[in-house]
């Protein structure tokens, strides 16, 4: 039997900059509420600094905060720019996380998505990976290794490094590093055995980078005599689901604009660019659609488009909504609630024994009405035979 697919969220977040910031932060915790409720798995939380949209700069102290308002719904870090951070800063504060969400969280990390942000901290955006690569191996090392850290790179050091507590988790929480195109993500991932989390959904060429992706992640743990598990391997869509494609439509004019510009100003390769002509919004709507890598329409639609994930991956453990502000509050819940109630069912099995009892009961040819029709005639004749008075003669 094929394992359950998890369903999550990924919160980079993407507010309207025009937007009250307070209020929006307060939503994503509501809806993280909301997740926890409806039974959504997972829900990741973005680092940035420096690009309007997301206004998340610390999401272990978002996460602190989630945690305390849900009961089951696992949190991650998604992800913690590890050039931006001494990895024994790092490395402490993900096991005190730990620690407060009884083993809730997930600790991803990534080189840092936007050059904006190395810019404004006088990074250069070139060594963010080799940066993230030497960044984890320590964090590594201090999470499972009782003995002190020794290490010396050209932008950090560790003296003889100690955390004062081990992980909650036993032996470590999971962690997981991002991937875009380059392959650099899924090389990590394999070497040290951990998860990955795939952010290929945006564009056209992200999709397709998805195909040898596992690949990658199998040849390197092999090289280094590690295990890796596609369940634990996560992709990130982009959708936005109503009853009918034209409410989906409708709905998400709210947004639409404002969210493409988020996307052309920092996505490479995004098909929509800012000079597009917003006031024919169903044509940009039909270009997200038809490339591939949207989904503004119905439950039906999503399910077709997870599969299309599927085949193009060999298989993955857990698909993650890129959240957006595409739609106002109420719609977009719903967007949440339609996955769980019509998609989420069809990977992960939990429909399949309620209908197949149904359809083979209307395969029967009613004879378990005709069953239920004879007994309720036995009960009324038992009925009318005991309050029938019954006369004794006397002689």
């Amino acid at each position: 039997m094929e394992q359950p697919m998890r369903f999550g969220t990924f919160i980079g977040p993407l507010h309207d900059p025009a937007h009250n910031p307070t209020l929006a932060i307060r939503r994503d915790l509501e809806l993280i509420e909301f997740l926890d409720e409806l039974g959504y798995d997972e829900a990741w939380i973005g680092e940035h600094h420096s690009n309007g949209y997301e206004t998340i700069p610390a999401p272990e102290i978002f996460i602190a905060a989630a945690a305390e308002r849900t009961k089951r719904i696992r949190l991650g870090t998604g992800v913690v720019s590890l050039p931006y951070h001494h990895p024994f800063i790092v490395a402490d504060r993900m096991v005190l996380l730990d620690h407060l969400t009884r083993g809730r969280m997930m600790f991803g990390v990534g080189p840092g998505a936007f050059p904006s942000d190395s810019h404004m901290m006088g990074l250069d955006f070139a060594q963010a990976r080799p940066k993230m690569a030497q960044g984890l191996d320590a964090i590594l090392r201090l999470l499972l290794d009782d003995e002190p850290v020794t290490m010396q790179t050209e932008w950090f050091t560790l003296n003889e490094a100690r955390l004062n507590l081990r992980p909650y988790s036993y032996p470590c929480f999971e962690v997981a590093v991002a991937s875009a195109i380059s392959p650099s993500g899924a090389s990590l991932a394999g070497k040290h055995g951990v998860s990955l989390l795939s952010m290929a959904g945006a564009t056209e060429a992200g999709f397709e980078s998805l195909r040898n992706l596992w690949g990658i992640v199998e040849e390197q743990a092999t090289k280094y005599d590690q295990a890796v598990d596609r369940s634990n391997w996560r992709v990130v869509g982009f959708y936005h689901l109503a009853d009918t494609e034209e409410q989906a439509r409708k709905d998400v004019r709210f947004g639409l604009q404002a969210l493409m510009r988020f996307f052309a100003a920092g996505i490479p390769l995004f098909p929509v660019n800012k000079d597009a002509d917003f006031s024919k919004p169903d044509e940009i709507i039909d270009l997200l659609n038809d490339t591939g890598i949207a989904v503004i329409g119905t439950p039906d639609r999503m399910v077709e488009t997870i599969q299309r994930f599927k085949d193009q991956t060999g298989g993955f453990g857990c698909f993650l909504a890129q959240h957006h502000d595409l739609a106002n509050r109420e719609a977009t819940m719903y967007s949440y609630e339609l996955m769980m109630r019509h998609v989420a069912p069809v990977f992960q099995g939990s429909t399949k024994r309620a209908t197949g009892n149904i359809e083979w009961i209307e395969a029967q040819g009613g004879k378990f009405i005709d069953y239920a029709t004879k007994a309720w005639d036995a009960a009324r004749q038992r009925y009318e035979a005991e309050r029938t008075p019954k006369f004794v003669e006397l002689r």
